[in-house]
């Protein structure tokens, strides 16, 4: 595209508050823009910054022709209305898939979303590239959030897997989980989904990212999953280890939408 045309696609990073791991994961997605070539914004509003100034910044960026994604940073400070300030970013721009319209795209059939949410299309990308047959078969989403459970369900669909969608009010989880053939999960608890919870021979997606304490380490935490990986690996016939498995697709994912983006925007191809 730069030796085509000179132009560059443009992804721009909301940060609001310091949160550490919010911090951490803003680095890698600049760092992954540095290392292909896509240029980076980056805004920073401290924590107790108002609604009307995040929706300002985001409203620049949405203006600015060399932006061409643009993601806040999940989760904002308590006194911020999330689904506002997402719903703010232009449906053009919205590279991480949360727009109500892409989403609603994405539940209808003969329709087709902008964009996909990052860490399900990673889901499905692992999945294929890795010869797991999805047509006809039993998949447990463990997790309903706007962000990768429901999408995750949705997408599941879409290549015509059999979905349940297992929450905090299910019953019994973990008798559905054990007939599943596709596992995944994303619910922010530690080592939930145990060596029991699985088919033996299921396919495991861990999308969970957990901060668990333990003096030995240097920073003085690790970072688990959602499923016990010593119990998993003993029982499925693939499942992606926390950290290094849906993480770092998940950030070429987000690249991927900003280039299809960017080719909209100028009409490249």
């Amino acid at each position: 595209m730069k030796n085509a045309i000179g132009k560059l696609p443009g992804l721009a990073v909301l940060l609001v508050g310091k949160r550490r791991d919010s911090q951490t994961f803003i680095r890698i997605k600049i760092k992954a823009c540095n290392e292909v070539g896509i240029a980076s914004f980056i805004a920073e509003l401290p924590e107790d910054c108002t609604e009307d100034e995040i929706i300002n910044v985001i409203s620049s960026y949405n203006e600015n022709p060399s932006v061409h994604g643009i993601i806040v940073q999940l989760p904002l400070p308590q006194h911020l209305d999330q689904e506002k300030i997402v719903n703010a970013v232009s449906l053009e721009k919205d590279v991480d898939g949360f727009h109500p319209t892409n989403i609603g795209n994405l539940a209808m059939r003969g329709r087709e979303p902008l964009f996909i949410p990052c860490a399900p299309m990673v889901c499905i990308e692992l999945l294929l590239r890795s010869g797991v047959e999805i047509i006809g078969k039993k998949a447990a989403v463990i997790g309903r959030s706007q962000i990768a459970g429901l999408p995750t369900s949705l997408l599941l669909q879409r290549h015509n897997a059999t979905v349940s969608t297992v929450h905090a009010f299910t019953k019994n989880p973990e008798q559905i989980t054990s007939q599943a053939d596709i596992v995944v999960t994303d619910v922010g608890v530690p080592n939930m989904v145990r060596g029991h919870w699985l088919k033996q021979g299921a396919v495991v997606v861990d999308m969970g990212t957990n901060l668990v304490k333990d003096p030995s380490c240097r920073q003085g935490y690790r970072v688990t999953g959602d499923v016990c990986f010593e119990e998993a690996i003993g029982v499925a016939s693939a499942i992606t280890p926390v950290p290094g498995g849906v993480g770092p697709v998940t950030i070429s994912m987000l690249l991927s939408n900003t280039l299809d983006s960017a080719k909209r925007a100028y009409r490249f191809t």
